[in-house]
């Protein structure tokens, strides 16, 4: 009987756990019951809360008991003023204006040839010679007759001075020797011409026609090319917002690729026109070439010197952030003690820059210590450590 007993009492206890068993999430759902949903939303919305409770009180007591607290860590430098030169960055061509051809002024045969290429020669120095074609005995026969006319000009100037002879003898003497003095002054000149001179100090570069060449004036008689290599320039165009700090005297850094040299010089001239069709204004930077390395048409790039702030901040453009309102920030260290101290976020307003370096206009001042490494890993009033 009492073996009835028990297992009667058995068989309650099982069914009364087998219907306090707890629902399933799917099992509420299939029900389609939304008061019932909503009582195990409910349910479900308060073990969140005491969960979280309980989180923060372990996170709580954790903090209090660990004493080595994990904290970003991060490198640092602090600002100081500095000069900070700023480059406007052009391309240009190395340019002479002492690069002629020469022409011949009179046609005829090249008769002589007197220089070869590469031969460095004088301003007046005499090149060539074309075959005057006999001018030069009338030139000549024209001397002995003006020297006749000068004497009898002279003789009877002396006569008529004493009031001998008549005026009409004296007026024709002075007329003939007048008329003959000009026109070999005029016949000399056409005769200069059979002579080609250097027009300026340089080096024959091209021999373009041999001797015994027939020449004349005009396209494609050109005799020789001659250069100056001493007065170099770049002629660079500059685009008109720079127009206030491009000024004459404003130094200059010139690199040539090719030859994988520089040099400093400065602007020696603006210009005063606007092109617009481009917006640029001329520059022209003169180009020392002490040793003739530099030629005609080689490619240079140029940095201008624009901009220079002798007490400039400058930091490193990596450690620059932009936050939602498209605003610039950097994050000061505050409160250091023993390498640890405050993440706090500054916006700044920054000037130019230069290559990886910018320049902070306001914001931060000289002294101030900021995040370097690690500065986009921290946040606004973070605890930080300083890497030693």
């Amino acid at each position: 009987m009492k073996k009835i007993y028990l297992l009667l009492a058995i068989s309650v206890l099982i069914v009364s756990c087998g219907e306090k068993k707890e629902q399933t999430i799917a099992e509420v759902i299939a029900t389609k019951d939304i008061k019932q949903i909503r009582t195990k939303k409910s349910e479900l919305d308060k073990q969140v809360q005491e969960i979280s409770a309980k989180i923060k009180q372990l996170i709580t007591e954790i903090e209090t008991l660990d004493t080595l607290k994990r904290v970003p860590l991060v490198t640092a430098i602090q600002l100081k003023k500095q000069v900070f030169n700023h480059y406007l960055e052009l391309q240009g061509n190395v340019q002479t204006k002492q690069n002629v051809l020469i022409y011949p002024e009179m046609p005829g045969t090249l008769e002589r040839v007197f220089v070869k290429e590469g031969q460095k020669v004088s301003k007046g120095q005499i090149l060539a010679k074309i075959d005057d074609g006999g001018m030069a005995q009338q030139v000549a026969q024209l001397e002995a007759t003006t020297a006749l006319a000068k004497t009898t000009f002279e003789r009877q100037k002396r006569l008529w001075d004493q009031k001998i002879g008549s005026e009409i003898q004296f007026l024709q003497t002075e007329t003939q020797f007048t008329a003959q003095k000009n026109t070999l002054a005029q016949l000399k000149k056409q005769l200069e011409k059979a002579t080609i001179r250097a027009p300026f100090s340089g080096i024959i570069d091209d021999v373009i026609k041999n001797q015994g060449t027939i020449v004349a004036p005009g396209m494609g008689s050109e005799v020789f090319r001659i250069v100056n290599l001493n007065n170099m320039y770049i002629e660079a165009s500059v685009p008109e917002n720079y127009i206030s700090d491009i000024r004459t005297g404003k130094a200059v850094e010139i690199m040539f690729p090719v030859l994988g040299s520089s040099l400093n010089t400065k602007i020696r001239q603006t210009g005063n026109f606007i092109d617009p069709a481009n917006r640029t204004f001329k520059v022209e930077i003169a180009v020392p070439n002490k040793d003739r390395s530099i030629k005609p048409n080689l490619t240079a790039k140029l940095k201008i010197n624009d901009y220079t702030n002798t007490e400039a901040i400058l930091i490193p453009q990596s450690i620059l952030s932009e936050n939602a309102e498209g605003q610039q920030y950097v994050y000061v260290i505050k409160n250091i003690n023993n390498n640890i101290g405050t993440a706090k976020q500054v916006v700044v307003t920054t000037g130019k820059t230069q290559g990886d370096i910018i320049e902070v206009l306001k914001g931060v001042a000289e002294g101030d210590i900021l995040i370097q490494a690690g500065a986009r890993t921290v946040k606004d009033g973070q605890e930080i450590k300083i890497s030693e």
